[in-house]
């Protein structure tokens, strides 16, 4: 009689199972260290994480003055979300940590953001946060504590795949976050947990807030940028950058000038409103001009870009990082992906060609690549100054 290996050897012991966040032990012996901005999203995730049995650690950062951050609604990382991140801590019953990170934020975020107006560009400081400030700074203070992850109230999922761990759109698409976190590392990818981007709807965050009796469930979404009130640009980069405001020349694609403006930082790629400029077939900002204050305007199809300079590269697919590629690009996070062809350079740099034109490509935004059927991001990168007008 021939023998199976199960007949002459004991079996394999089972493999243990899988906790939510991905680990083969108990929840009780899993350290996972919140983000907790003090908005509705982070709060549930730790309340869900805690009510599940882990062990759960809240870290707040505060990001700029208190003081000015308190007379201001839906901010985050400021004032009253910092004693709202508490006051769930506390609920909940675990231990909540503020880190004071304004220095950083000053230095990574918030300096940047202005000398990127200054040059012309409209930049996403919320992505540089995400990537210089919480997943940087923060992620190293959550494996500093032991922590075998680090979870965040992003809407975004984080997938096993056949490879490595993969990052895909969150199943709403109305809360998708996956632009402002193309920059996210595979290293980083290994150690986050996003548990809110397979809800279908906010309706279902705010619904778990209530389940948990936490009094952020109805509060609203924070609104603009934190450290931008009311979403004036401008006034934040004048106060910055004394004499930014420096008016200056509105000139037609031939130099011919047309009327006067208030400032280049006033202005950005594609807007039509506000230019003072009466009568006529409509024109649009075609570029900014800051080392001569000039606003270039023109008529709508000199906005149509098909091919795109793409800089600092963070590449997140299996495949190399080489050749031609086929996929999906998103240049606005508020923006629907479209078609077009990746083509790598050396140096973390990148040519999109657009299968159709988009208007009012700008210097400074991301531009998110995806793959081309599914759901996956494979990377992104920073829209250069060099852009090539559609044929």
């Amino acid at each position: 009689m021939t023998l199976t290996a199960s007949a002459c050897a004991p079996a394999p012991a089972p493999a243990a199972a899988l906790n939510s966040l991905g680990f083969a032990k108990p929840p009780a012996q899993t350290r996972v260290v919140v983000a907790m901005s003090g908005g509705v999203d982070s709060s549930v995730v730790a309340a869900e994480l805690k009510a599940e049995g882990y062990d759960v650690i809240g870290v707040t950062l505060q990001l700029y003055d208190h003081g000015a951050a308190l007379a201001k609604k839906g901010a985050c990382c400021a004032g009253q979300d910092i004693h709202d991140a508490r006051r769930v801590a506390e609920r909940m019953g675990f231990p909540h940590y503020v880190l004071d990170y304004e220095n950083t934020f000053r230095e990574s975020v918030i300096d940047e953001f202005a000398d990127a107006y200054l040059a012309g560009a409209t930049p996403v400081p919320c992505i540089r946060c995400n990537e210089r400030v919480k997943f940087r700074d923060l992620l190293q203070t959550a494996r500093d504590l032991d922590a075998d992850c680090m979870a965040t109230g992003h809407y975004i999922q984080r997938k096993a795949g056949p490879q490595r761990a993969e990052l895909h759109m969150a199943a709403d698409p109305a809360r998708d976050q996956s632009y402002f976190l193309f920059s996210t590392t595979q290293e980083q990818l290994d150690f986050l947990r996003f548990p809110l981007g397979h809800l279908v709807s906010k309706a279902e965050t705010r619904a778990l807030a209530q389940t948990h009796g936490l009094g952020v469930a109805d509060k609203p979404d924070s609104q603009d940028i934190c450290f931008v009130p009311n979403g004036d640009y401008a006034a934040v980069i004048e106060k910055l950058r004394p004499g930014a405001a420096d008016p200056g020349e509105i000139v037609d694609q031939q130099g011919n000038i047309l009327g006067r403006h208030r400032g280049v930082i006033h202005y950005t790629i594609g807007q039509r409103r506000g230019l003072g400029i009466g009568g006529g077939d409509p024109l649009y900002v075609l570029r900014l001009e800051p080392e001569t204050r000039r606003v270039v305007v023109g008529p709508r199809e000199a906005l149509s870009t098909k091919t795109i300079a793409v800089t600092e590269v963070n590449w997140l697919g299996d495949q190399p990082f080489a050749g031609e590629i086929p996929c999906l690009v998103r240049i606005r996070s508020t923006r629907p992906p479209r078609p077009a062809v990746l083509r790598p350079l050396p140096g973390r740099r990148a040519e999109v060609e657009l299968l159709d034109p988009e208007d009012g490509v700008s210097p400074g935004q991301a531009c998110v690549f995806y793959e081309a059927e599914g759901t996956r991001v494979l990377g992104g990168g920073w829209i250069s100054l060099r852009r090539r007008p559609a044929a």
